[in-house]
C-alpha cells in the first residue's frame, strides 16, 4: 500500500498554520479537484478525497494534535491507536454536498438559495438595434424621422405574471420555492449530494396553474412600435443614438432596455466629409484662371459666389467659412467650406480658336510662367 502523504503538505501549508489558512487552502484545492469541475476525471476524484482527508483531520483540534503527535498511525487501526478517530465513516462526501453546496458553506446562507435568487432577480430588458438611413442633407442639418420596430412588452392583461386574471402562481410543491432539488449520486464508492433546477418549475420555485390567455403564461408578447425619432443637426454615418427606456421590458421588475438607433448616411454627390469640414472639387475655365472672375460654387444650402484671383492655378484650394456640418448640439457653430479650383483645358479648337492661342502664347513669352521659366534655370 503507497504511503500517505503529509496532510500539511497535501493542503499546501505550515505546520504553524492557523484554521484560516488551513480553511482558505482547503477551499482553494477543494474548488480545483471537486467531481463536479471534473466529471469522469479518476485523478481529480483520488486528489479531491485526499484534500477533504487532510482537511478533516486537520480543522478538527483534537484530530490534528494526535497528527502532530503520532502522524498517521494515530487513525490507522493497525497501529493500536484507536484508528479511524476523526474520520466519522470517510468515504460518504453527502454532507460536502455539491460544488456550490460546500463552497457555500463556507461563505453563509448556501448557493441551493442564492441559484433560486438569482433566477429572481431583477432583469434589464434587452436593447434593440434600429437602421436609419439619411441623405447627406438630413445628417448636416438633421431631420425626424418616423420608425417601426419589434419589442418584447410586459402583458397587460396578466402585467407579467404569466397567471390568467383572477390568479396568480404557487409556490412549486416540487422545490418548495427555492427553485432548486438535490439529488444524491454515487461515484467510485463514494457518496455525493448535488443541487440541480427544479424541473417542474424550471427554477422560478412557482408554479402557473391557469396560464394567460393572451401570453400563453410566459407574461410577456410581441407589439409593433411606431416612434418618431429626432435626428440632430451634423450626426455623421455610423454613430449610434440610444433612446432610454424604448427598449425590451424587464423581468422581475428589472428596467427596461434602450433603442439604439444606428445611423447610415449616403454619400453626395459633390461633397466629401471629414469631420465637421466639407470639400469638394469646382470646375473653371482658362480665362477666369488667367483673368480672375465672380464664379459660383456649391454649397449645403444652395450656389453662392466667391471670387476667385487672377492667375489662379489648377488645384488651388479656397476656404469659405461656416459653410461646413453644423457641430451637434451647438447649432452656432459650424465646420468650413474648402473647395480645389479645377481648370478645365478647352477641347476640340478649331483653326482660328488655335491660332488666337498661339498668338497669346507668343505674346507672354516666358516671363508670364514663374514655375517653368524657374525649372529651365535649374537645369542651366
Amino acid at each position: 500500500m503507497a504511503e500517505k502523504k503529509d496532510y500539511y503538505e497535501v493542503l499546501g501549508v505550515d505546520k504553524k498554520a492557523g484554521d484560516d489558512a488551513i480553511k482558505k487552502a482547503y477551499r482553494t484545492l477543494a474548488k480545483k479537484y471537486h467531481p463536479d469541475m471534473n466529471p469522469g476525471d479518476k485523478e481529480a476524484e483520488a486528489k479531491f478525497k485526499e484534500v477533504n482527508e487532510a482537511y478533516n483531520i486537520l480543522s478538527d483540534t483534537e484530530s490534528r494534535e494526535k497528527y502532530d503527535r503520532f502522524g498517521h498511525d494515530a487513525f490507522d487501526p493497525s497501529s493500536g491507536m484507536g484508528g479511524g478517530a476523526g474520520f466519522g465513516g470517510f468515504g460518504d462526501f453527502s454532507d460536502f454536498g455539491s460544488f456550490g453546496d460546500m463552497f457555500g458553506s463556507f461563505f453563509g446562507g448556501g448557493f441551493g438559495s442564492s441559484g433560486r435568487n438569482r433566477r429572481n432577480a431583477p432583469v434589464r430588458g434587452d436593447d434593440i438595434m434600429q437602421r436609419v438611413t439619411l441623405t447627406f442633407e438630413e445628417a448636416a442639418f438633421g431631420v425626424k424621422k418616423d420608425i417601426s420596430y419589434t419589442k418584447i412588452q410586459k402583458c397587460p392583461d396578466c402585467d407579467g405574471s404569466g397567471a390568467a386574471k383572477g390568479t396568480s402562481a404557487e409556490t412549486c410543491s416540487e422545490c418548495h420555492g427555492t427553485g432548486q432539488k438535490r439529488v444524491i449520486q454515487r461515484l467510485g464508492g463514494m457518496q455525493f449530494q448535488s443541487t440541480v433546477t427544479c424541473d417542474k418549475c424550471r427554477g422560478t420555485g412557482t408554479i402557473i396553474k391557469t396560464p394567460c390567455g393572451t401570453c400563453k403564461g410566459s407574461g410577456f408578447k410581441k407589439v409593433q412600435k411606431n416612434l418618431t425619432v429626432s435626428i440632430p443637426a451634423g450626426i455623421n454615418d455610423g454613430e449610434r443614438i440610444a433612446l432610454r427606456g424604448q427598449g425590451c421590458d424587464g423581468q422581475n421588475g428589472g428596467g427596461t432596455g434602450d433603442l439604439i438607433i444606428a445611423v447610415t448616411v449616403r454619400p453626395h454627390k459633390d461633397f466629401v466629409r471629414e469631420g465637421y469640414n466639407i470639400y469638394c472639387e469646382v470646375p473653371i475655365t482658362v480665362t477666369e484662371a488667367i483673368l480672375g472672375a465672380e464664379i459660383e460654387i456649391p454649397t449645403l444650402e444652395g450656389n453662392v459666389k466667391f471670387t476667385i484671383p487672377e492667375g489662379t492655378q489648377s488645384g488651388t484650394r479656397f476656404t469659405v467659412k461656416q459653410k461646413g456640418i453644423p457641430y451637434v448640439n451647438n447649432a452656432n457653430r459650424r465646420g468650413d467650406l474648402y473647395f480645389d479650383a479645377i481648370v478645365e483645358i478647352p477641347k476640340g479648337l478649331n483653326d482660328k480658336q488655335k491660332n488666337i492661342i498661339r498668338e497669346f502664347a507668343e505674346s507672354c513669352g516666358q516671363n508670364n510662367y514663374n514655375k517653368k521659366g524657374g525649372i529651365f534655370k535649374r537645369k542651366k
